[in-house]
């Protein structure tokens, strides 16, 4: 038996993918920017963030981590004293408890203000997220506290739309 049977889901990265969303930060965050790039394969959703501008920490040892997460809302208007207020809760149409959403995704480190990721779920299919929104948080989802991890702040957003 081949020890690493899926290796042959890494090209697919190098192809089209199937959706985007174009993240973009806060009024508090203007130089967040960067897109998650969705990708449908057999064994699931291939997710590949490249996400830049990310604050940076002053302390030593005090890397910044990020809560990462797909909302239910459809619009990543900024209304200034609440960032993005319409991105609603988390996506999780099956009513799993955190950190069982569908929406609940890997946090994503920053290394110098650049953040990438990528990872592969079954918790969704591409068409299942058309139209959500990728929040990206200002501290790391701690994947107890219900019903959102207690990731803090949202300080970039992207809606996810399809790729014709």
């Amino acid at each position: 038996m081949d020890p690493m049977p899926n290796l042959h889901l890494l090209p697919t990265l190098r192809g089209r993918p199937q959706a985007q969303a174009n993240i973009t930060g806060s009024e508090s965050f203007p130089n967040i920017t960067g897109w998650v790039r969705f990708y449908q394969t057999n064994e699931g959703v291939i997710a590949y963030a490249e996400i830049g501008g990310l604050p940076l920490s002053s302390q030593p040892c005090q890397d910044r981590i990020f809560g990462f997460h797909i909302h239910q809302g459809t619009d990543c208007e900024d209304s200034g004293e609440e960032p993005f207020p319409h991105a609603m809760s988390h996506y999780n149409p099956k009513g799993c408890a955190h950190p069982y959403h569908a929406g609940d995704l890997p946090p994503l480190f920053g290394n110098n203000g650049l953040g990438v990721s990528a990872f592969l779920t079954n918790r969704f299919f591409v068409d299942d997220i058309i139209g959500k929104v990728v929040i990206l948080h200002d501290h790391p989802d701690d994947f107890t506290t219900q019903p959102s991890g207690s990731s803090g702040t949202k300080i970039a957003c992207g809606v996810i739309r399809r790729i014709e």
